[in-house]
């Protein structure tokens, strides 16, 4: 890689940081393809708002990072406050981006709590990139807890709901 190679890369990811910052991210990842052989994949994420940003650069066949979970509510029973990311029934996020419980806005939702899903049916759909991704019940059951709000921001890897 050339220094003015090297020099843009840096500038390219400061600015993935300042994007994570302003936007009240967790994590950005990205990947710049430069041409045969020849890329650079990129995370940048933060373990809580008030801890300083990580910066790490990977192989394209990297693991991605362990993410930690949205923290219950107090109004959770102590049953409940264990980690939703540890349920067995629990669906990852995918991806990053946003959470719509609806196909449109006034519609019904997809699911809702005691909802009987089919492996397949879907779930959620998350926005991002301005592209729409229907979430498939991954497995068939009845959706006992969805952990997330419409509208709201969800991290890769991080609990969606619990299907049982």
């Amino acid at each position: 890689m050339t220094k003015k190679t090297h020099d843009a890369d840096v500038s390219f990811i400061q600015s993935l940081a300042e994007l994570l910052r302003e936007n009240d991210l967790t994590e950005l990842e990205v990947m710049r393809e430069y041409g045969d052989n020849d890329s650079l994949n990129v995370r940048v994420s933060r373990a809580a708002p008030a801890a300083a940003q990580t910066v790490y650069a990977a192989a394209p066949a990297a693991a991605p990072a362990p993410v930690a979970a949205a923290a219950p509510t107090p109004s959770d029973s102590p049953a409940e406050v264990a980690d939703p990311a540890a349920h067995p029934g629990a669906v990852p996020s995918p991806m990053v981006g946003t959470v719509y419980l609806q196909p449109e806005p006034g519609a019904p939702a997809f699911v809702s709590v005691g909802a009987q899903v089919a492996e397949g049916d879907t779930l959620l759909i998350i926005e991002a990139m301005k592209t729409m991704n229907h979430i498939p019940a991954p497995r068939a059951g009845t959706v006992k807890r969805i952990l997330v709000e419409d509208g709201g921001a969800v991290e890769y890897g991080s609990p969606l709901l619990i299907i049982e």
